[in-house]
């Protein structure tokens, strides 16, 4: 397949992208119970979503995602994981997890919509 012309221009300054969407299932007796959704870009890996069903929460699931996630990309040369998410959501739970918190979007507005970035560095 020939290269877009963003990858023409990419390639034009040394850099590849190599964005590939990718998902992470968990499962119970052959249901899918949680999935992580993400893709990668340049160096980096991006998380757009980290679900798990009401019934299957708190038990660890979620860590399990991520860490599935972490062994998946562990020595192909990604830098660094990059995660948003929301007031409402889960910012001490990642926090937990080993990632930082980088900057916080404060929604005045509407509190609960407030955004967290995260990163987790792989390569030190």
């Amino acid at each position: 397949m020939a290269e877009s012309w963003y990858e023409k221009y990419e390639t034009s300054k040394g850099v590849q992208c190599g964005f590939k969407k990718f998902h992470i299932l968990a499962e119970e007796k052959g249901e899918i119970v949680g999935i992580l959704i993400g893709y990668t870009a340049f160096s980096e890996i991006y998380i757009d979503d980290l679900v798990v069903h009401e019934n299957f929460r708190n038990q660890g699931i979620a860590r399990k995602l991520l860490q599935k996630l972490e062994e998946h990309f562990e020595g192909q040369n990604y830098s660094n994981i990059n995660l948003v998410t929301n007031e409402f959501q889960a910012p001490n739970f990642y926090k937990k997890c080993g990632y930082t918190l980088e900057f916080v979007r404060k929604n005045d507005r509407l509190p609960l919509f407030s955004k967290y970035f995260f990163v987790k560095w792989l390569i030190s």
